[in-house]
């Protein structure tokens, strides 16, 4: 690669790459102002707005709405019920009726973190959540894994809900700079790409090889049985389809996995970055931070964007698959990818916030990034680093994300200081989005359990409200 692609605080990252992912509690050296404590002293001013202690937050919403979060979060508290959550729905479902089912659910557990099922119900929702300053990243609940593939007619359909997500984002008049959600396993057998991920240890899977296939040529990959090189070719074309259909409209944000899939995903993914993303970030990737090798993949994926010459967008999440990564990595012997411990992970995720935030300071138009997390001191990180470097932040290059019906003091928050705030957003019917949510829920239940800081919050301010009913002053 020319030296005049690589800048020198990159040629620095590159050559400490392996050592950087390699120790545990260890934090990244390449940004001096990095720290494994996620908090920056620079511009203390600036990170003293964001303590995310203010009830006044959810002044917004209404006391259902308090009550509603109150309830669902208690209910989430709970491990045990968190485990079992899918059972006992499905118990409940079974006792009650598909119909009295929907009853209970819709405006419980439904109504606070699914968007609706009509595009009415969701532009409903989305010009609240517009008018509170918070733009929406649409999900499709679709997603399969192993074993639960059930044929083309299937990825076609799925292909068809995919057009329709961004038809919808980009009709739209209530989001600004709209985003999706994508997963590859919902047009691509989950098996191919295990199979994908364990060929490419031993073949080349050149990107433009990946690009003409989208294009149309009928390329012959290596290691695969005809049908599943018929299978693939079909999946890159249903993904140049929506990538067609999205670009210069609606920025794909594409979910990360397993990791016994992931590398064939991320190839994937750069391979439509190459084609779609020359001139602006329409194509996102995801890097999951808890996993040991995120720094390093991250890195590669920075080298190969200027090798390329695409620009690179990237959402940051921490992850939420680690106890189905360190239950199979037991199981087949393998060495754990997870980080060992929470600070671990929080290094890592501050590491590799600073990597891009440095590039994003030195050339904003080539990267992007998406803060993916509900992690306060990430946020107030962020925000500090920002305004040391000189980023905008409306400025396009940064945004925060967290999930519908979750955070909301910290997106909010976020929001009302002029931060560019997303919210992860399903719908759907009940059926539909059920199973997604079990699923969320299940991954992603630490999160859940630790909301004790908002569910304060909205005690208070649903106190406040009691008070000022009683007394009328607030």
């Amino acid at each position: 690669m020319s030296t005049l692609l690589r800048p020198p605080l990159l040629h620095h990252f590159l050559s400490v790459r392996l050592r950087g992912t390699a120790a545990p509690r260890t934090c990244p050296v390449e940004p001096p102002a990095a720290t494994c404590r996620g908090h920056d002293p620079a511009d203390p001013a600036q990170a003293a707005l964001l303590t995310f202690e203010d009830p006044q937050a959810f002044r917004v919403k209404s006391v259902w709405e308090l009550l509603r979060a109150l309830s669902v979060f208690r209910f989430c508290s709970y491990p045990l019920l968190v485990k079992h959550c899918g059972k006992l729905m499905s118990v409940a479902r079974a006792m009650l009726g598909r119909r009295g089912f929907s009853f209970f659910v819709r405006p419980t557990v439904y109504a606070q973190f699914v968007a609706g099922e009509t595009e009415s119900e969701i532009s409903t929702s989305m010009v609240k959540m517009s008018s509170l300053g918070l733009r929406p990243m649409l999900a499709v609940p679709i997603e399969e894994d192993l074993g639960e593939s059930t044929g083309e007619h299937r990825y076609d359909n799925n292909l068809a809900s995919m057009l329709e997500c961004v038809r919808i984002s980009h009709s739209s008049t209530w989001s600004k700079d709209p985003m999706m959600q994508l997963k590859i396993t919902a047009l691509i057998r989950p098996e191919l790409c295990v199979k994908l991920t364990s060929l490419m240890k031993e073949e080349h899977y050149d990107l433009d090889l990946l690009v003409r296939a989208m294009n149309g040529e009928p390329i012959s990959f290596p290691g695969l049985l005809e049908s599943e090189n018929t299978h693939f070719l079909l999946g890159l074309r249903r993904l140049d389809k929506i990538a067609q259909a999205s670009v210069n409209k609606v920025r794909v944000l594409v979910d990360a996995e397993y990791t016994y899939m992931n590398p064939a995903l991320s190839l994937i993914t750069m391979a439509m970055m190459k084609k779609f993303n020359q001139e602006s970030s329409w194509i996102w990737n995801t890097y999951q931070c808890y996993l040991k090798d995120s720094r390093s993949v991250l890195l590669e994926d920075v080298r190969l964007s200027q090798e390329h010459s695409f620009c690179l967008g990237v959402k940051l999440v921490r992850g939420a698959y680690m106890d189905k990564e360190r239950k199979l990595a037991n199981q087949e012997g393998w060495t754990d990818p997870v980080h060992q411990s929470w600070e671990d992970t929080n290094c890592s995720y501050n590491g590799s916030l600073d990597i891009l935030l440095n590039l994003i300071s030195q050339n904003p138009g080539r990267y992007q990034i998406i803060v993916a997390t509900h992690n306060e001191n990430s946020v107030r990180h962020t925000a500090t680093r920002m305004g040391v470097l000189g980023i905008q932040r409306d400025g396009g290059s940064v945004c925060f994300g967290q999930l519908l019906g979750m955070c909301d003091h910290v997106s909010l928050t976020l929001a009302q200081q002029g931060f560019a705030v997303y919210k992860s957003v399903p719908y759907g019917s009940v059926d539909d989005t059920l199973p997604y949510l079990v699923r969320r829920a299940q991954e992603n239940r630490t999160v859940l359990q630790g909301i004790r800081k908002e569910r304060d919050l909205l005690r208070q301010e649903l106190r406040r409200r009691i008070r000022h009913r009683l007394t009328g002053h607030s």
